[in-house]
């Protein structure tokens, strides 16, 4: 299992949002590329980068910080927040991303991600299947959509797309575990899709049962700002 430490980015800095709220923001570093070296010290080798700027402004926003640090580091770095377009897409690839996240476009215009899937390929775009009690969560999760998961995951499925991150948004932020049981009956019901547990992960131990059940990968933000989770004994998981 992949693990995989976030970085959410406002105004250029590290931050942590509590269900998606604006409202409920803490600014944790102000500078995100430092922070990014120090996981890639610990053998970290992903990161998962949110331009939050950009998911409210619809179009990329912070793509200076994103190319200092793929240019400072070799992480391997997936990008979302804003990308409504091949041209906002290409982007973020030229700034040093090597995948992207299609998030609440993927619900809008579906046929659009269709064409990325095709042109860009499976392996460099994720979907990002945000959710509140079964049901997909749009922009920026201010917004609770009429299509359930796993409606959303099988047509996916069947337009290429492979990898998920699946982010339970009433988890996200709130230190209290996550949709571990939801997690297992998806990879039950989609053998063959990659899903990436994101929200709520909070211990060590967690991460273990996650790798345990199946998961293709973990997000992990608010319980290394926090301490519930050590730098250290995540880089342990690392395999």
């Amino acid at each position: 299992m992949e693990i995989i430490p976030a970085i959410d980015l406002i105004d250029g800095q590290c931050v942590r949002l509590t269900e998606g709220d604006f409202a409920q923001q803490t600014t944790y570093h102000t500078d995100p590329a430092e922070v990014a070296k120090q996981f890639e010290s610990l053998g970290l080798r992903r990161l998962h980068l949110v331009d939050l700027d950009g998911a409210r402004a619809k179009e990329p926003v912070n793509l200076p910080v994103l190319a200092r640090i793929a240019r400072e580091t070799n992480l391997v770095i997936d990008y979302g927040g804003g990308l409504q377009s091949a041209a906002a897409i290409q982007m973020a690839f030229d700034a040093g991303a090597q995948q992207v996240t299609a998030g609440s476009i993927a619900v809008r215009e579906p046929k659009t991600v269709q064409k990325w899937l095709k042109e860009y390929g499976p392996d460099r775009i994720i979907v990002g299947a945000d959710f509140k009690d079964n049901f997909i969560a749009i922009n920026a999760w201010a917004e609770q959509s009429d299509i359930t998961l796993e409606a959303f995951l099988a047509s996916f499925s069947e337009m290429g797309a492979k990898t998920f991150i699946c982010t339970d948004v009433s988890k996200d932020g709130k230190l209290q575990g996550s949709s571990l049981d939801i997690y297992r009956k998806l990879i039950l019901k989609f053998p063959a899709l990659q899903f990436i547990a994101s929200g709520g992960v909070t211990t060590i131990e967690e991460v273990r049962e996650l790798r345990a059940a199946g998961l293709h990968g973990a997000i992990i933000g608010k319980a290394i700002y926090e301490g519930t989770i050590s730098l250290e004994d995540l880089a342990k998981e690392v395999i």
